[in-house]
């Protein structure tokens, strides 16, 4: 009889990402099937959902839950699991805050259908069919799952005990969390993010802060950054003030921006909002041109243009979970 403690891991609206981030940890995937009774991931193993549905409530040891919930079976699924489940975990951006298919609460379900499936020039489609949840056909209904209006966080589904941030999260980091669930070590509080410090990605990076007024921003094909600067003093959008760190700064020591994904740090309710009130005090609007209100605020405008997706930019990853939700009038 397997008296190991069982294992679970789930992909909703996701890209596969985090079970590659799972494998990475390389030869150590050997412990954790040593420690634990991996039972349950679908694109790993072909336990099915009724394998799930027969476990005790409980029963499963630990859970981590990758991707968004766009879906009539993400949400399903991640009620059964909850009930499964002793410890659940966010695992990622997309479960933690909603990620790249958060994006889409920006447009509706129905704009969404009709871009992939009616305007689609791939697709011959002169009937306007989109997909339904039920269809009939002669030999009977044929269900799909609901694609829902707006993609939500695990959290605003069901009760999460922690997260792991990270598009995908760093495999040193899951290897830690896992460590630490090997040895019995006391969890810590219900709620609590893994794999994170509290403090800023600027923490890990080596670059030079002395932090410069801004003329203009650059997208990342428009200019070659030095190497040792501030990128954001170099006009170049970099949320690493905005963004929690735990990854090692590893995009900014290879001369590229950090684009978010770890989420808000410690005490921020709001990563765009947050970043935002950086940038609007690193404009160099002209005050000390002696410049009319009218001209400085031209002139701010002129330097916002340059940035041209503002949810895309400030919002990649967390939109889904933030303040602002993609709500739109």
């Amino acid at each position: 009889m397997n008296t190991k403690p069982k294992l679970g891991m789930y992909w909703a609206a996701s890209c596969g990402g985090c079970e590659v981030a799972l494998v990475n940890i390389n030869e150590k995937i050997l412990d954790v099937a040593a420690n634990f009774d991996f039972c349950f991931c679908p694109c790993l193993l072909d336990t099915k959902k009724k394998d799930i549905e027969e476990f005790a409530d409980g029963e499963i040891a630990v859970t981590f839950f990758n991707g968004a919930i766009r879906t009539e079976e993400n949400e399903e699924m991640a009620r059964l699991l909850r009930r499964k489940s002793q410890v659940l975990i966010a695992f990622g951006s997309c479960s933690y805050e909603g990620c790249i298919p958060g994006l889409s609460n920006m447009h509706t379900m129905a704009a969404h259908f009709k871009s992939i499936y009616i305007d689609n020039p791939t697709v011959d489609n002169p009937n306007g069919i989109v997909p339904k949840p039920q269809t009939q056909v002669p030999e009977g209904t044929l269900t799909i799952p609901a694609f829902y209006e707006r993609v939500r966080t695990l959290s605003q589904v069901v009760e999460v005990d922690y997260s792991i941030p990270g598009c995908p999260p760093e495999s040193g980091q899951v290897w830690h969390v896992i460590e630490e669930l090997i040895k019995g070590a006391p969890l810590p509080p219900k709620g609590s993010i893994l794999g994170a410090g509290s403090s800023t990605v600027c923490r890990e990076c080596p670059r030079d802060k002395t932090h410069r007024k801004v003329s203009r921003f650059y997208r990342t094909y428009e200019i070659i950054p030095a190497p040792e600067p501030c990128l954001i003093s170099q006009g170049v959008i970099c949320m690493g003030i905005a963004t929690a760190d735990g990854c090692g700064a590893l995009c900014p020591k290879v001369n590229m921006p950090c684009i978010g994904c770890y989420g808000p740090p410690e005490g921020v309710l709001d990563q765009g909002a947050k970043m935002i009130a950086v940038l609007g005090s690193m404009i160099d609007a002209g005050e000390r041109k002696g410049l009319s209100e009218d001209e400085m605020a031209r002139r701010v405008d002129l330097i916002l243009d340059s940035i041209p997706d503002y949810s895309g930019t400030f919002y990649k990853f967390s939109l889904a979970g933030s303040i602002l939700g993609g709500r739109r009038p």
